[in-house]
């Protein structure tokens, strides 16, 4: 991106390989509107005082081979004038042994950056070299615009010497692949620059050479030899950098030591990992990765005067996670349908009848993705059963985090329940299958929502609520939630000083309202017509079987589409929902008269007449414990293998399953299915 804009201007200041990235990931429209207003062929006056009180200044340029590379260029403040708002003047000279210096050349293009690490304000300029001499260069502004402080760590810095003075032991290194010490400084790095260019070929006036910061938690950069893996974390959607290595694969990358002033500076070939990558999707916070193979680089001792102290994580870091979480959880997603142990950390009261229990991991793997809302699979030794009792809770807690919560309320006659408050300890081992089923939240949709629940039905609504906060600081997007939560009584209510913060955390984007309606615990039409302004929302219901199905009536009176309304319920009722016309319902077989019906991996048979127990009832029968959550088909916690035959449901099923899978919560074999066997 190196195309001079004004404000006026209609023309879009990026070139093929930027525009190509923005359209794959729908920032198109949005970018453009920011490129009108924020792309300048001048540096304003703020930009300026900025640039003139920096410590150092990043540079990107390419060498005669056709090579990258990032550099920084130290001096006490005030190296950097700005005479007027379309020139710049460097009062320093590069790094000594730093290829900067035979790239500066007049009628060269340069990548600058801006970054105040003490303030963790940053301001990018692409430039043209006007001239060079003993004491700097000058250059001439093309293109100035501001860049967001996310991923920046809050550093001190402190000059150990003059700037334009070399160090005592000043030694360049050229390396042909990394050594030990290279890797040691890559892996503990916590900040990178990278530079990178589009070729000046079909659009001259839009391509030339950027510079960028990459920030994350230490590790956040993966060495394999002499290839680097690195995340690419949500930004300011303008795909500088990304756009370049689509038409050019290539980049410079510089590593610093802060605490002993040394630079790394690579230069190499890229490959880009898109979002559907299993390396991707394994790594907290990811959007993207890419790849990079050195070519070769060079390694300056002491070449940096100032030194630099670590004073604070950016909170988008923070958000982020590292190559050994990711490989922890690809190696959990392979176990996925695994049952696992997981330990209790941590119990905590969240009121009179519900209670918290953190779960972690004790078998080294992490924990596979998962969407907020879903709910995992527990099975526990209950003194007062034979068997092991299985049961589905959602998981309360966000994802990212290094444990799976969930938020159980006491059932007078809850066999599970009871246990897990009664008998459950810290230290204790359960096992746990990993979350899975259909009501979870998109925090990327732009759409506004409505949480609507009862009871315990607020803990879906927690994690989701929780989610799209963490969502909001990545991504600069938070999507509007209004979250109306009912109980019988304030003793009973859970998470309502978590969800307060939320709503303050948020600058009312979220906002949570709390009802307490004596025994009858409801949320009625008056109030959501009284709450909610007029808008397309989509509809969150959970609690209660009687609560949703309520909410439902409601919202279908106040003329909210079906498509609209998404519910979870755990028991033996469905939702009674009424399609728009023209759905199309799917329609069930006629049961069988008779057949015979074969479990093929614990191989039982069993002779099944007309109107008898469902699949999942009869594997009971006959002392086997699959997997169930609600006996209606709305959780797909009961989904198993079909080997051949065919099923018809007794309860239309919600949730998605395999074409290959039956729900046997509510399945029985369907008509002209003399025999049917089910992996079970």
């Amino acid at each position: 991106m190196n195309k001079p804009t004004t404000d006026s201007s209609q023309d879009s200041p990026f070139h093929a390989g930027e525009l190509q990235i923005q359209a794959r990931t729908g920032s198109l429209e949005s970018v453009a509107a920011f490129a009108r207003q924020a792309i300048r062929n001048f540096m304003p006056d703020q930009h300026r005082a900025f640039f003139q009180q920096l410590p150092f200044l990043v540079v990107g340029s390419v060498d005669q081979n056709g090579s990258p590379w990032a550099s920084i260029v130290p001096g006490k403040p005030g190296f950097i004038q700005s005479d007027t708002p379309t020139t710049l003047e460097i009062a320093a000279s590069p790094l000594f042994g730093d290829p900067l210096s035979e790239n500066l050349l007049p009628g060269k293009p340069l990548g600058l950056l801006g970054i105040d690490i003490t303030t963790r304000r940053r301001n990018r300029v692409n430039v043209t070299v006007a001239s060079k001499s003993t004491e700097g260069f000058s250059a001439q502004v093309d293109q100035s615009f501001g860049n967001c402080p996310q991923y920046i760590q809050k550093r001190s810095v402190d000059f150990v010497r003059d700037a334009g003075k070399s160090g005592s032991n000043d030694q360049m290194t050229r390396l042909q692949s990394l050594d030990t010490a290279a890797r040691d400084l890559i892996t503990a790095a916590d900040t990178f620059f990278v530079a990178s260019y589009a070729i000046p070929r079909d659009q001259p006036t839009t391509e030339g050479v950027d510079v960028s910061h990459r920030g994350g938690q230490p590790g956040f950069v993966k060495v394999e030899g002499d290839t680097l893996t690195i995340p690419d974390y949500p930004g300011n959607y303008l795909f500088n950098t990304l756009g370049n290595f689509t038409v050019n694969p290539k980049a410079g990358l510089i590593f610093t030591d802060f605490n002993t002033g040394d630079v790394l500076q690579l230069t190499g070939s890229v490959e880009i990992l898109w979002e559907h990558d299993p390396v991707v999707q394994a790594f907290q916070g990811a959007e993207r990765a890419w790849r990079f193979k050195l070519d070769h680089a060079i390694r300056i001792s002491n070449a940096l005067p100032f030194r630099s102290i670590l004073e604070e994580f950016s909170a988008n870091t923070l958000l982020t996670g590292s190559w050994q979480q990711a490989e922890m959880a690809l190696a959990a997603e392979a176990q996925r349908d695994a049952w696992r142990p997981f330990a209790v950390t941590r119990i905590q009261d969240e009121s009179e009848v519900i209670r918290s229990f953190y779960l972690e991991p004790t078998d080294g793997h992490g924990l596979p993705s998962f969407e907020a809302g879903q709910h995992l699979t527990l099975r526990a030794q209950i003194q007062t059963s034979s068997a092991a009792v299985i049961r589905n809770y959602t998981v309360s807690s966000a994802p990212g985090e290094s444990y799976y919560r969930i938020s159980v309320k006491r059932e007078p006659d809850g066999v599970m329940s009871n246990h897990l408050h009664q008998s459950l300890k810290t230290g204790d081992i359960i096992e746990i299958r990993a979350p899975r089923g259909d009501f979870f939240l998109d925090p990327a949709e732009h759409r506004p929502a409505v949480l609507l629940a009862a009871g315990v039905g607020i803990t879906p609504m927690m994690a989701m609520a929780q989610h799209v906060a963490n969502q909001g600081v990545l991504t600069r997007h938070t999507r509007e939630l209004t979250i109306l939560h009912a109980s019988q009584s304030i003793e009973q209510r859970a998470f309502a000083d978590q969800l307060s913060q939320l709503e303050l955390y948020s600058g009312g984007k979220l906002r949570y309202l709390s009802y307490i309606s004596g025994s009858d615990g409801r949320i009625n039409t008056e109030v959501l017509k009284s709450r909610l302004a007029l808008d397309d929302y989509d509809f969150m219901l959970c609690g209660p079987a009687a609560f949703i199905q309520a909410m439902y009536d409601s919202l279908q009176e106040l003329g909210v589409s079906d498509s609209r309304i998404y519910a979870e319920a755990f028991g033996p009722s469905s939702l009674t929902r009424r399609p728009e016309p023209g759905v199309i319902i799917e329609q069930q077989l006629d049961e069988a008269d008779d057949a015979l019906v074969h479990f093929t991996v614990s191989d039982v048979e069993q002779r099944w007449n007309k109107g008898d127990a469902t699949l999942l009832e009869l594997a009971e029968m006959h002392g086997l414990t699959p997997a169930y959550g609600c006996r209606s088909g709305s959780c797909g916690s009961c989904a198993a293998t079909l080997v051949s035959g065919n099923v018809t449901y007794r309860t239309t099923p919600s949730a998605q399953r395999d074409p290959d899978q039956v729900l046997i919560c509510c399945a029985v074999p369907a008509k002209d299915s003399a025999t049917l066997k089910i992996a079970l």
